[in-house]
């Protein structure tokens, strides 16, 4: 018997001082038995970063045809792809073709990943890939309450999260493209 997901009660406080997005969100997000807290904290960074009204959260790790998150238009089109962690070159090349853009929020060690994997995906007009920095992630991921109350502002490209252990800065790094 296959276990079950763990919902998460999130509210979303979201000041992006970048696109003038001022949204008091709140909705429940569920966390695979096989998700990490990082990949999750990872999920809601990309949330906020690329927030817009269509975002929606994907099945993911439950279905390889769907992403972490994604925008589709009313008539279905896939509009904005959204990846986390460090997809293979074959994964970012099969999501560019469904959809207008594709943006990868990456994680963890990436010195091989980026030789090796990115190098190789240059060349994908629609792509763009930002890293979030590991300390900074680890710290604010570590112990997540089921119920989340974040407060994000990014300003400059910069992210701040502010939580009920403090403000946390998530430094961001524009590997391909940008925010767009």
């Amino acid at each position: 018997m296959a276990l079950p997901s763990t919902p998460y009660k999130v509210e979303l406080n979201l000041t992006d001082l970048d696109r003038h997005i001022y949204e008091t969100l709140r909705f429940t997000v569920a966390r695979h038995p096989s998700e990490t807290e990082e990949r999750l904290a990872v999920r809601l960074i990309a949330y906020a970063l690329w927030y817009g009204e269509q975002l929606a959260f994907g099945r993911g790790l439950s279905d390889v045809d769907e992403p972490a998150l994604w925008e589709k238009s009313l008539d279905d089109r896939v509009l904005h792809w959204i990846e986390v962690g460090q997809p293979d070159a074959e994964r970012m090349t099969w999501c560019s073709r469904r959809a207008e853009r594709v943006s990868v929020l990456a994680y963890g060690n990436l010195r091989v990943w980026q030789t090796k994997v990115l190098d190789s995906v240059r060349s994908l007009k629609n792509l763009n890939v930002v890293a979030v920095e590991p300390a900074a992630l680890e710290t604010l991921a570590h112990d997540l309450p089921r119920s989340i109350s974040w407060s994000v502002m990014i300003s400059d490209g910069v992210l701040f999260v502010t939580d009920e252990r403090g403000q946390h800065e998530v430094p961001l790094e524009w590997l391909l493209g940008e925010r767009g």
